[in-house]
């Protein structure tokens, strides 16, 4: 499975939300799991139960932030893959580059 999630807190009385994300990050990095983190999500890979573990801890790393968390997630559950956080984007490279010719 490779999720996609992006948590951050509202409620803040403050604009920024890059430290209460940072905390985030470091839960997602300390998991061991293959993971990317871009401007808007981070992605991560591995089975339901470690995916939604790490999320889990993720949120509440968030939550002494604000008053509340939004949580937004979109998942690709593909049973017996492995490698697709790389796998996936190396096909569309190739696919981009097929075209090309």
């Amino acid at each position: 499975m490779i999720l996609a999630f992006s948590v951050a807190p509202s409620g803040t009385g403050n604009a920024s939300v890059s430290d209460a994300v940072a905390e985030a990050v470091k839960v997602v990095r300390a998991s061991g799991l293959p993971h990317r983190t871009s401007s808007m999500f981070t992605e991560i890979e591995g089975s339901w139960d470690e995916v939604f573990d790490v999320v889990k801890r993720a949120t509440e790393a968030v939550l002494p932030f604000g008053s509340r968390v939004s949580l937004v997630m979109k998942a690709d559950i593909r049973p017996g893959f492995e490698g697709e956080l790389d796998g996936k984007l190396e096909r569309l490279e190739a696919a981009i580059g097929d075209a090309g010719e």
